[in-house]
């Protein structure tokens, strides 16, 4: 019979800049910052790392350094949350996103951020690829349309306040 591994679970904040930030609409922006701001200290209360995913364009003059591309003052990030930049949707793509987890030993990933139909989408099918348990967190992450991620919460069965809870207090 096979052995099953223990729960080892990371936080993966998803994109939240200033400027990915100006095209959520405010109270959906202020509700789902609410939630990852709750979803980050129950993670740190528990000692599971917290991971910063930023995403970098050209295109869009989205540059290391400048004030678009931090996250917004809000987040309760600290300096020792560790980064990955990014320069596609899925987080895991062409970044040191896998390496850093195998070395946190992590094996669960709960995703939050921007944008629920763009690179927290992604990053949770990127998530599969590379053989980790992938969880969408309900209530934390904000699209361009109301709707349009709470279709995703419902179809990929978004994980809610209690069963994080509950995993994070039974994980190791």
């Amino acid at each position: 019979m096979e052995q099953k591994s223990k729960i080892k679970p990371a936080l993966l904040v998803i994109d939240i800049q200033n400027f990915s930030l100006k095209f959520i609409p405010d109270a959906d922006k202020e509700a789902a910052l609410t939630m990852i701001n709750l979803y980050i200290d129950m993670f740190r209360k528990h000692k599971f790392p917290v991971i910063r995913i930023y995403h970098v364009s050209e295109k869009h003059g989205l540059k290391e350094g400048t004030e678009d591309f931090e996250f917004t003052k809000s987040a309760a990030i600290t300096s020792q949350d560790p980064i990955i930049i990014k320069t596609y949707p899925d987080s895991f793509y062409k970044t040191d996103l896998d390496k850093l987890l195998k070395e946190k030993g992590c094996n669960t990933l709960f995703l939050c951020g921007l944008s629920s139909v763009g690179c927290v989408l992604a990053t949770w099918m990127g998530a599969f690829n590379h053989d980790y348990k992938a969880f969408l967190v309900k209530d934390a992450i904000m699209s361009h349309k109301k709707d349009y991620t709470t279709n995703i919460e419902i179809m990929f069965d978004a994980a809610g306040y209690d069963m994080i809870e509950f995993i994070l207090e039974n994980a190791e």
